[in-house]
């Protein structure tokens, strides 16, 4: 028996954005994807946080009232934007840490996601690794980390979550095509073994919209997702509603399932989707 996790309320597929560096426009950002019902992660250099008052930089409260406010989140982007790949161990340790524990500061909140400055784990020049990186982040509370390795059309959840490759950048060319592809995907259309969750994942900069002239761009990209029927989530909702599920107990001939998490948990059979709330444990059709 196939057995796939579903997302909140049994939906198939989620939409996350992820947009970086806390710059002016990402309040336009914010109120166009919160009118469609869309959510993002917008990732903060916390020490550039009201660099040049009125310049290019958001304010505390700015972040507080046009983005936290609207249903997004703040992760952690480094406190000065610091590649740890081309950073001491514990240069690169202490650009995270102290983001986190300033973001916590003034806003009030947990934050335990990350995206990577520039060019985060691809290339290592400065002593580190990959695993020294991933063991720090895990150490000072970190649970992923939006990276770079090339966009791509495939719309699946990491394998690895501090090496989280997003979808696409939009302004790459297929951005739109890719949309669609993921508006108009079925599920149940397909074969029983490909029917797992997809997942589809933006990012960029929002400072590129000025840039380029094209706003019409993402609200474009944005009208698409938003008729997907997918769920809209941070990235840490994404995370954590996945790590909850790979929580689940099930018993050795699959006929029960219990859900030791505070989430309610969905999977679908052949045969039909199922909803576990906290503490339950449900009888699984095999026949």
């Amino acid at each position: 028996m196939y057995l796939h996790m579903r997302f909140p309320e049994g939906k198939a597929k989620a939409v996350t954005l992820s947009y970086d560096d806390g710059v002016r426009q990402d309040l336009r950002l914010a109120e166009l994807t919160a009118k469609r019902g869309i959510k993002c992660t917008f990732n903060i250099n916390s020490a550039l946080v009201e660099k040049e008052p009125g310049g290019v930089r958001l304010t505390w409260d700015e972040i507080r009232s046009g983005i936290i406010a609207k249903g997004h989140e703040v992760a952690v982007h480094g406190e000065y934007h610091l590649a740890p790949c081309a950073s001491r161990t514990l240069v690169g340790l202490r650009d995270a840490l102290n983001c986190r524990l300033r973001l916590e500061q003034e806003l009030g909140t947990i934050i335990r996601g990350m995206a990577y400055p520039n060019s985060g784990v691809t290339r290592f020049t400065a002593g580190t690794d990959y695993e020294t990186v991933r063991r720090y982040l895990e150490d000072i509370g970190i649970v992923y980390s939006r990276s770079l390795g090339g966009d791509n059309d495939s719309f699946l959840l990491p394998e690895d979550w501090y090496r989280w490759i997003p979808t696409a950048h939009h302004d790459n060319p297929k951005a739109l095509d890719w949309a669609r592809e993921f508006r108009d995907m079925d599920l149940s259309g397909m074969h029983v073994d490909y029917r797992n969750s997809r997942l589809f994942y933006l990012w960029g900069h929002s400072y590129e919209f000025d840039g380029n002239n094209n706003w019409d761009r993402i609200e474009s990209i944005c009208d698409i997702l938003a008729e997907s029927g997918a769920w809209f989530a941070t990235n840490t909702e994404i995370y954590d509603y996945v790590t909850a599920f790979r929580s689940l107990v099930f018993s050795a001939d699959g006929s029960l399932c219990y859900n030791p998490t505070l989430f309610d948990l969905y999977f679908e059979t052949e045969k039909q989707t199922y909803r576990v709330r906290p503490g339950e444990t449900c009888k699984i059709d095999q026949g």
